[in-house]
């Protein structure tokens, strides 16, 4: 950017007229190089996401297999999964093991 300030700044013509050549002759042939390589970054990119997503979506279904086993284990042993009982049976259940009141 420096370039660019010291162009306006006063620098002269013949710097300007350069640059802007400069880079009417070297922009086609930078071109042609650089799309393949943009496409390459995009491949990755696009490849990687999806690997990703994959990842994701077995951990979510192993995750889900976990708690199946889990309120399956509950279930044999006779006691029910708390997200699975209603507030009053959880009331009565907490007030079991305190003491009598007077």
């Amino acid at each position: 950017m420096s370039v660019l300030e010291d162009i306006f700044k006063g620098g002269n013509i013949v710097t300007g007229l350069a640059i802007g050549i400069g880079a009417g002759v070297v922009v086609p042939v930078i071109t042609p190089v650089l799309r393949p390589l943009a496409k390459s970054v995009l491949k990755a990119g696009l490849i990687a996401y999806e690997q990703g997503r994959v990842a994701v979506a077995e951990l979510n279904e192993q995750t889900g297999d976990i708690v199946a086993e889990a309120r399956s284990e509950l279930a044999e042993a006779g006691r029910r999964p708390v997200a699975e009982t209603t507030p009053e049976a959880r009331e009565g259940e907490a007030r079991e093991g305190l003491p009598e009141q007077a």
